[in-house]
């Protein structure tokens, strides 16, 4: 018989959109396929939400609009998911491991009163360095990775402005920001927060490799939104960081495999007997 693997579930936030993002996040699960079994969630769609007592590991992904508005159904019921993770961790020893990004990562903030959810003044696509803070130089998601490291950035909406007494008590750390910019009246925007030692989650999307951003740049509106915000020199630069095995390559091989391995870790532990 065969060892015993550990369930895992995809929140999909993408409310039917084509997008490259679940693609990317089947690949990554395919290299722990001996490990985890996986089922998917149209949390969005169809308003489904997991069990949480059936599944160890939660990854929510990205989507698109805007991350304050709902249907008063499915958001309410997100909702409902997240501070159900947030009770059980704090009364089981046996804890519950999520990854939350991008929308998924916005949604969150809010619910746990973290910071402010703001539309940036133009659109953030591409690739881009994302900086650790002193707390996140030693934080587990981030092992391997340089400081500053790369990532896919694609976002209307933005984390500004924490709440540092709401990030004081639930113990909340943030761990990385976006990259200093030239017009002092911007602030940072928040990137990456460790939320407990159980729920983290990013801003950018880790999940991205060069084969979803090229299918993304082919499409013309995507590619001519681009040139007319960037430039074309611009545009050339975000090629050529595609092929760039130590940019965006590197953190899909990096980032979401390190939350799978610790999430997979504490799992085998907290599961082991202990002898008396």
């Amino acid at each position: 018989m065969g060892k015993k693997k550990v369930n895992l579930a995809i929140l999909d936030m993408y409310d039917g959109e084509p997008n490259q993002g679940m693609r990317c996040i089947h690949d990554i699960l395919s290299r722990f396929s001996d490990v985890i079994s996986y089922r998917e969630f149209d949390v969005r769609g169809k308003a489904q939400l997991p069990d949480i007592r059936n599944f160890d590991i939660y990854i929510s992904t990205g989507g698109p609009g805007n991350p304050l508005e709902g249907d008063g159904n499915w958001d309410l019921r997100y909702n409902d998911f997240l501070d159900e993770i947030w009770i059980w961790n704090q009364n089981h020893s046996q804890k519950k491991q999520l990854l939350l990004i991008c929308h998924s990562f916005q949604i969150a903030c809010k619910h746990f009163g973290l910071g402010q959810i703001t539309m940036r003044k133009s659109t953030s696509f591409g690739v881009t360095t994302i900086h650790k803070t002193p707390e996140g130089m030693n934080d587990p998601l981030f092992g391997d990775l340089g400081n500053p490291f790369w990532a896919v950035d694609s976002r209307d909406y933005q984390v500004v402005q924490p709440s540092h007494r709401k990030f004081k008590a639930l113990g909340a750390k943030i761990i990385a920001l976006e990259k200093v910019r030239n017009h002092v009246e911007y602030e940072r925007a928040l990137m990456a927060i460790r939320f407990s030692d159980e729920i983290v989650g990013t801003q950018f999307h880790p999940e991205a490799d060069p084969v979803s951003f090229l299918e993304h740049l082919k499409k013309p509106m995507v590619r001519e939104k681009i040139i007319e915000l960037k430039g074309k020199a611009r545009f050339r630069t975000m090629l050529e960081d595609l092929v760039d095995e130590n940019k965006i390559y590197k953190t899909n091989e990096t980032l979401i495999p390190n939350f799978l391995e610790q999430a997979i870790r504490k799992q085998k532990v907290a599961s082991t007997p202990t002898l008396t």
